[in-house]
């Protein structure tokens, strides 16, 4: 049984309605099995159907209300299921966006849209089908053995003993299952990795020719998951032939008894027939835990992992009731004995990271590659964790940059910003769905993409993303500056945002980024010396620590590590 199944918002009020509708079907099944037996025995000894006809019209009416007790279940299991798996989504996708691109980018961006659509999907299946299931499981085979038992206690017996055979085979079935569902669901999640990349690397494969080399790969992927999909659907057969059997076979062996026990008159015909029409009942419950196992096992592989990922954010900041104040011009930060090493690495990536900015200062980070700038981003992010700092923001002690009062206040640009699927003005207004077209407009001119927008055939709802207009890498940044400026937030951290771009698409980028920069809070992390000149404070990294601090001019007459930096990258002493 899933171990976070009684968290879920509503399952206690589930789980008692369909308890009692499950308990009620359980009646009528006991009721309908009297009322056939009955009738059928009437009729044997010589009554006419008018004769029996109330008890056929009371079995045919019994018939029907477990019927309806089921679909009630079926509805109330339905709502639920699905009022979860969309608070589920929506929880998801909003720790997605709190974890931030590097936490996503360690298990892929392919793995996280399969499971943010199909996993949920998933998810709601197994709920749906679980909850009704295991409750008839345990209340059903319970009622209707104790009512043969009363009737007859050998069947019951009988009963008793095959029931765990039953159930220790469906375990050992389970276990097999596990292992196949388990196959199923890793090369589906490739499967929907590969889709993934290959539509966002489609125009690149054309453009190098590799398009038609590149079906080769796809079929492999597909046939992977071919394979795994005829391997769990084996087991599957196999299972349910084999509950089918064992259910037949018990149900043989009761048959059996009662018609030597009939011959011997130890019973009479009335009896035997309701236990006889009883007996698949008994089993039916566990017969379609097993028929459906399969079919949810996904969706519980889907929902642990899901619970993993909200885990992760459930313990992320150990500052949670610090309260942030707003940053302005007066506002300080205070960095001191900031460390942070990754899970695997002998060395720490940050250690003994110390420094304080004031106010709306331009902070720019340099270093080689490998030197802890990246890093440094994703700790003043809060999208990972320092093992140790001592932090101080306007004053407020806190242990991490993983708060909402920080994060609120942060407008993070990437070197490669991601681009929805959906229309310019949607991806602009993606962090302020509320803006106006006039303050799009404004973006659009602040950002130097009008011209090239109002050139477009359909405008600002021009479609851009997957399935849309293919950007430039300048455009994408350009798009991710105009967010930025509808967000209006007071600090602004950059993570190499022209790194893959050419000088040319550089300078004119530069030209609309730095009047952005105003009144502004700034992290400006790159490999690009040419623009610590316009930074007011720079910090030089070195192998996991700041090597030096300070001004371009103070730095460069220094003739220390940012001097040499200078020189590797552009031979100028100038």
């Amino acid at each position: 049984m899933d171990k976070h199944l009684f968290h879920y918002k509503g399952i206690k009020g589930v789980f008692f309605i369909i308890g009692l509708l499950t308990v009620l079907q359980a009646g009528f099944i006991v009721l309908q099995a009297v009322m056939l037996a009955t009738a059928i025995t009437n009729m044997f000894k010589g009554a006419s159907v008018n004769d029996v006809l109330l008890l056929l019209s009371g079995f045919g009416a019994a018939f029907l209300l477990r019927q309806a007790s089921q679909l009630i279940k079926e509805r109330v299991s339905y709502r639920f299921a699905e009022k979860t798996a969309y608070d589920m989504q929506k929880k998801l996708l909003a720790k997605l966006f709190m974890l931030g691109p590097r936490e996503i980018g360690k298990t892929g961006s392919g793995n996280m849209v399969t499971l943010c659509l199909e996993g949920v999907q998933h998810f709601r299946t197994y709920m749906e089908l679980f909850i009704p299931r295991v409750i008839a499981t345990m209340v059903i085979p319970a009622i209707v053995l104790t009512y043969i038992f009363y009737l007859e206690s050998v069947s019951g017996v009988i009963l008793v003993l095959t029931m765990p055979i039953m159930l220790a085979f469906l375990i050992l079935l389970g276990l097999v299952a596990r292992k196949k569902m388990d196959d199923q669901w890793s090369t589906y999640q490739l499967l929907s990795r590969h889709f993934v990349d290959s539509l966002r690397g489609l125009e690149t494969l054309k453009y190098l020719g590799k398009s038609r080399q590149h079906r080769h790969a796809i079929a492999l992927v597909s046939e992977k998951y071919r394979i795994a999909t005829n391997r769990t659907l084996r087991v599957a057969f196999l299972s349910t032939f084999s509950l089918d059997f064992f259910s037949s076979f018990s149900v043989a062996v009761v048959a059996v008894g009662l018609g030597l026990r009939l011959i011997d008159g130890n019973m009479d015909l009335q009896t035997a027939l309701t236990i006889l029409i009883l007996a698949p009942e008994y089993f039916l419950p566990v017969r379609e835990v097993g028929n459906d196992y399969h079919a949810t096992m996904d969706g519980k592989e889907a929902g642990d992992t899901i619970h993993q990922i909200l885990a992760k954010q459930a313990v992320a900041s150990g500052s949670t009731g610090a309260a942030i104040p707003k940053w302005n011009e007066c506002t300080s930060l205070k960095v001191e004995k900031l460390a942070r090493q990754y899970e695997g690495r002998q060395t720490a990536c940050l250690h003994d990271v110390t420094f304080q900015v004031n106010g709306y200062q331009k902070i720019g980070i340099v270093g080689a590659s490998g030197a802890g700038k990246s890093t440094l981003i994703d700790l003043l992010s809060g999208f990972s964790l320092p093992q140790t700092a001592s932090i101080s923001i306007g004053g407020v002690s806190v242990t991490d940059f993983a708060m909402p009062g920080w994060q609120q206040q942060i407008t993070y640009i990437p070197q490669h910003p991601y681009i929805f699927a959906g229309t310019i003005a949607d991806n602009i207004r993606i962090y302020a769905p509320d803006a106006s077209q006039q303050d799009i407009e404004q973006a659009l001119q602040v950002t130097g993409l009008a011209k090239w927008v109002h050139s477009l055939p359909h405008g600002i709802e021009e479609r851009i993303g997957n399935g849309g207009r293919v950007l430039s890498g300048g455009e994408e940044q350009r798009i991710a500056l105009a967010r930025a400026f509808l967000q209006n937030r007071p600090i602004m951290l950059f993570d190499e945002p022209t790194a893959h771009l050419d000088i040319e698409t550089e300078h004119d980028i530069k030209l609309m980024m730095l009047p952005l920069f105003k009144n502004k809070l700034v992290f400006f992390a790159t490999h690009r010396l040419h623009w610590m000149k316009q930074m007011d404070l720079i910090l030089v990294m070195e192998n996991g620590t700041i090597k030096e601090f300070g001004t371009h001019h103070d730095l460069y007459e220094k003739r220390g590590a940012y001097y040499a930096l200078i020189r590797a990258q552009t031979g100028d002493t100038a």
